[in-house]
């Protein structure tokens, strides 16, 4: 796991240096530059050493020096494409090193080469030969890369720190960016923060063209569900054996490790199934797992990661979060995140992976299940959501959220005021655009007053609108996992888990998107996924035997904090700088009624906190100001 960066035309050795630099917090433990200055090409790496200790310091050439790659993540199938690529004719220098595989991959498959790959990855590959460079990033995005084309330079980075570092880059703030974070509660790629600045989307490639100054941008893969109708009428104790096999196999594949390795437990079914899988491979060798709970009752699950603990036997490590530390904790996080983040879960996901960090290298996480197997409340929201959208007139809707409004309010996890006060906002809207409303912060026309202008809402949600109408799916479970799979997934909860796992170099991995597992997923029917119900129906099948029953059937809490309560107390005097000519009173407001208990706005304080956070940091830290 590693940081890398790099750029063509305009630019010396010092922004390059300084790009680099910006990912040590990514790759502690190793550094390197090419530079080819023939062709104005600049390459640089922050490793962190995971596989192949001794021998993956990149940037790496081929044989001949005209291939070299920077890359950031893991090849879980690196040793079967080593052998594929060795039986073609081609050497390799290293002992076990993945990073080897995708140069001789690209040698021998070219642009191909991100289809063959089984893993978590961003990287880029300069071919000296083709005048060109190659990059690209894994299925899911699990693994970031931020780019920008402009002044005649173009440059890319793991992160947008580091992105814009390089002097020629502009570093003025996107107002479209900033719109859709307040929408969704994250930045759909290939939006990103600033002006001319993108994220390379999940399943996506890039070539630049050295000599012409033009990239072409494609998708090689993208997540629909494609339900086999075989699958329906196959046994159910069948079906839940093969799940259980793919299941155990991901996890195989993600222990490849030459350092310490553990799990992250919430207490949950996904992480408690990837602990069970994984012991059961190591055959008694000890197994470290990591753990925290909340003093607030509705939001701890720390018994039930215990529970899961000891019915595996691990050496189960659990700390607890306070009000105290989370004060601290956010100015820290919050200042140091490139980019803002809509879910505070990060800050929990931080904590514990500062926690694992001081023990362990490696954790495995449950991220995906709920994406794949229908895990999340909105599922359960869906045949309710269509019998309200079909029997009550729509001019009825706008009484009917104000008689909700009457409702108290409460800071549990998950009530039900919060419930239905989510989910009447979503009914507001056509069907198209329910997923993105109960997730977002703000509605469009609460945007159009924090920014004074008319909001286009088509412009607005243009990414779920795209991936709704171009899905060829006929039920509406089917196109929920496709919008929770294609944006949520990877742009936020896989963000979240990289910039807080990454913060404290950490690697986190999720067996849940091993591609063998993903196929099963996408042939599966809705019927199997979310019956009668029940969500993750098959899984919890496929687990009975694996894990307790209390646990199995459990509601879910999901990996949440106490955050409308402790907004009420922190911060005391909240960062207060205008921003884009959003209306300050507005969001003054906001706070007001959040912390006399009048409302609830927990989403919008929480992004309007990392914007602010962001703002000043990055106003005093960029280029030196």
């Amino acid at each position: 796991m590693c940081g890398l960066c790099g750029f063509v035309g305009v630019g010396t050795h010092t922004d390059l240096a300084a790009m680099t630099s910006a990912l040590v917090h990514r790759g502690p433990d190793d550094f390197g530059y090419y530079a080819d200055e023939s062709q104005a090409v600049f390459l640089g790496h922050r490793r962190l050493s995971i596989v192949d200790l001794a021998g993956g310091h990149q940037p790496m050439p081929n044989e001949d020096g005209t291939v070299y790659v920077v890359f950031n993540g893991e090849i879980y199938n690196h040793l079967d494409l080593r052998r594929a690529l060795t039986a073609a004719g081609h050497r390799f220098s290293t002992d076990h090193s993945d990073t080897e595989v995708l140069v001789h991959g690209y040698e021998e498959w070219a642009e191909d080469l991100p289809r063959r790959l089984n893993g978590m990855f961003a990287f880029a590959i300069y071919d000296r030969r083709c005048r060109r460079l190659f990059l690209a990033r894994d299925r899911f995005g699990e693994k970031p890369l931020y780019y920008s084309l402009q002044r005649g330079v173009f440059a890319f980075a793991s992160e947008l720190r580091a992105l814009m570092q390089h002097r020629a880059l502009d570093t003025v703030l996107d107002k479209r960016a900033l719109q859709k974070l307040f929408a969704y509660g994250f930045l759909p790629a290939p939006n990103a923060l600033y002006c001319h600045t993108y994220k390379l989307q999940a399943a996506a490639s890039l070539t630049f063209d050295i000599d012409t100054g033009r990239l072409h941008i494609q998708r090689y893969w993208q997540y629909r569900v494609e339900p086999d109708e075989a699958m329906r009428r196959r046994c159910e104790q069948d079906l839940a054996e093969e799940l259980l096999e793919l299941l155990s196999q991901a996890v195989q594949r993600r222990l490849m490790s030459d350092v310490p390795l553990g799990i992250f437990l919430s207490g949950g079914i996904d992480s408690s199934a990837m602990l069970a899988m994984a012991s059961a491979h190591l055959q008694g060798r000890p197994l470290a797992s990591f753990s925290i709970g909340f003093r607030e009752p509705s939001f701890d699950e720390s018994l039930w990661a215990r529970l899961a603990a000891q019915t595996v036997g691990s050496c189960h490590h659990e700390d607890m979060l306070h009000l105290k530390e989370v004060r601290d904790l956010t100015t820290e996080l919050l200042q140091r995140l490139d980019e803002p983040c809509g879910d505070a879960s990060i800050l929990p996901t931080y904590w514990l992976s500062k926690f694992a960090s001081g023990h362990v290298k490696v954790a495995l996480g449950g991220d995906g299940g709920d994406e794949l197997f229908a895990g999340y409340d909105p599922f359960q929201a869906l045949r309710p959501a269509q019998l309200y959208h079909a029997c009550v007139p729509r001019v009825l809707h706008r009484g009917m959220r104000r008689l909700i409004d009457l409702l108290p309010i409460s800071t549990r996890n998950m009530s039900i005021d919060f419930k239905l006060r989510r989910s009447l906002a979503g009914l507001s809207y056509p069907p198209y655009l329910w997923n993105p409303v109960w997730l977002g912060p703000l509605e469009a026309d609460a945007i159009a007053e924090l920014f004074h202008e008319t909001i286009d809402l088509e412009d607005l949600y243009s990414e779920a609108m795209a991936l709704w109408y171009d899905s060829g799916a006929t039920n509406i479970v089917d196109r929920t996992l496709e919008f929770y799979a294609n944006l949520y997934l990877p742009d936020n909860i896989l963000t979240k888990v990289d910039r807080a796992s990454m913060m404290v170099a950490l690697e986190v991995r999720a067996p849940f998107l091993d591609n063998d597992l993903v196929a099963f997923a996408q042939r599966l029917p809705h019927h199997w996924k979310m019956r009668k119900g029940v969500r993750k129906y098959l899984l919890k099948k496929a687990l009975a035997g694996v894990l307790p029953r209390q646990l199995l059937h459990r509601p879910k809490k999901g990996f949440g904090i106490p955050l409308a309560a402790w907004l009420r107390e922190m911060p005391a005097t909240p960062p207060r700088q205008p921003v884009l000519g959003t209306d300050l009173h507005w969001v003054d407001r906001r706070w007001c009624e959040h912390r006399s208990g009048k409302a609830d706005h927990r989403l919008f304080l929480w992004c309007w906190l990392g914007v602010q956070y962001h703002s000043h940091a990055w106003s005093t830290t960029l280029h030196g100001a």
